[in-house]
């Protein structure tokens, strides 16, 4: 019996009307993902469902672990079909894990694969998709115009040179490439070896020395027009906590000259460093007209021994726990004195936040844009039916969910667009049952509008992706 079928998690007669009358057919806006962007340039391609599954996945890494799989068939050498029968002996154990439903989302929607992935199953599956992925469709382009993805917003470094972006630009191929721009490592201050060696990065690209914090901030300045030059319209901010402890420029001045020197600084002055790296960078952004996002809330790299053998992003991350409250009320204070708070979105891992950040976002709403600060989709260990549910609810209850801008991937995988089917199932279920309860006016054609809204056409308004600013 087929696991995935055309009304997955949809189990009311009003969320099948809902999704198959109005979230299915709507396109996808990836606003914000891990893709290479060398990887589109060249239409990459894969032998084996394996590479494309498992080749840069740490939720799948995360979770063969926690099956007791030996590293060699996780990020080691072992052969490929070995690596994806450790997965799919994993997948047995997996149970209301959201792996278990984006992984067999993407098996029925890329492979036509409907049955359950065990064991006993693998060796099927693996030569059914296999022999899909030789079909002329099956190239990272081609998984996009599949996936009906208008815009993918991938994520750059200051530094980077664009040229891939450049290189899609000039033969586009019907999906928007955009890049984002994600300054972290300016900000990294106390790792003086690695951040002066980014600074210097940062000035071959600028073309300009950068030797005091003036000169920083030009430098950055250029950088930003070339990434705007280049179609960005979104920023990225990755932080641990929200960083808004004061200081002045003198300050400011002094740090980064004693860390450009080389000097270790005090975690009192890298905050204060931080503090105005954001406060500048969200500033830069208002003017450019363009859309912030902070992602905070993440503790990264909990254990040392597997950091310093595989390096960041393997799976060694977790929830962490700040008072980002007072923090991010003063930060954005600031910026709206000035007249310089930026459209932003908000993330945070932890879901101790969602209803503050619901509430403390509606003090600084404002128009002539519609959610102006919005409250983002369930991200990372959030990124569940629970996580999902718990977020449209504080939305819905505390802000204005008509206006949400929806789902994105943030994800290094091609196959990983289903997890917009997700979410729009997931809240056509939702909404269908509180229509079936009487909890939600029974007008199909008026909530069908509203979820048209959120799986696309906010963010097209949003982002000004097509349209002008």
């Amino acid at each position: 019996m087929a696991f995935i079928t055309d009304d997955f998690l949809l189990t009311t007669k009003a969320a099948k009307e809902l999704y198959h009358g109005y979230a299915e057919q709507m396109p996808i806006i990836d606003y914000h993902c891990h893709l290479p962007p060398a990887e589109i340039a060249e239409d990459k391609r894969w032998e084996n469902i394996a590479q494309v599954w498992l080749g840069g996945d740490h939720y799948k890494w995360r979770q063969m672990r926690s099956n007791g799989v030996d590293e060699k068939y996780i990020t080691g050498d072992a052969p490929w079909e070995e690596k994806f029968n450790a997965f799919a002996a994993t997948m047995e154990r997996l149970l209301k894990n959201p792996l278990f439903d984006w992984s067999h989302l993407e098996l029925a929607r890329y492979f036509g694969v409907t049955e359950r992935l065990s064991s006993a199953t693998a060796a099927k599956i693996w030569k059914k998709c296999n022999a899909k992925l030789r079909g002329k469709d099956f190239s990272a382009r081609g998984l996009m115009k599949k996936s009906n993805v208008k815009v993918v917003c991938t994520t750059d470094d200051p530094v980077d040179s664009l040229e891939h972006h450049l290189a899609i630009a000039k033969k586009p191929f019907g999906t928007k490439i955009l890049p984002a721009w994600r300054s972290d490592k300016a900000s990294k201050i106390e790792d003086a070896k690695a951040w002066n060696a980014w600074m210097d990065k940062l000035a071959a690209a600028a073309k300009t020395p950068v030797k005091s914090w003036d000169d920083f901030l030009s430098a950055m300045a250029a950088r930003h027009a070339f990434f705007a030059k280049a179609g960005c319209v979104v920023s990225d901010y990755g932080i641990t906590e929200v960083f808004a402890a004061p200081y002045t420029e003198a300050e400011v001045r002094r740090i980064f000259k004693k860390a450009r020197s080389g000097k270790a600084v005090t975690p009192e002055e890298a905050l204060k460093f931080k503090s105005a790296w954001l406060y500048e960078g969200l500033k830069a952004d208002a003017a450019a007209n363009w859309t912030a996002q902070l992602h905070f809330g993440c503790l990264r790299n909990a254990n040392t021994r597997m950091f310093r053998l595989l390096g960041p992003d393997t799976g060694y991350d977790c929830i962490g726990e700040w008072n980002s409250c007072e923090s991010l009320a003063r930060l954005f204070d600031r910026l709206e004195l000035e007249d310089a708070l930026p459209r932003t979105i908000l993330y945070s891992l932890n879901p101790k936040d969602t209803e503050m950040l619901a509430t403390l976002m509606g003090s600084f709403q404002k128009g002539p844009d519609r959610g102006k600060i919005q409250l983002g989709a369930a991200w990372w260990f959030l990124d569940q039916k629970d996580g999902m549910k718990k977020q449209v609810e504080a939305l819905a209850a505390l802000g204005c969910l008509g206006n949400f801008v929806g789902m994105l991937t943030d994800s290094r995988s091609f196959l990983s667009y289903t997890r917009h089917e997700y979410f729009r199932r997931i809240l056509c279920a939702k909404l269908g049952e509180e229509i079936t309860r009487g909890e939600l006016p029974n007008d199909i054609k008026w909530i069908g509008g509203l979820v048209s809204d959120i799986s696309y056409n906010n963010a097209n308004r949003y982002f000004f992706f097509f349209g002008a600013k």
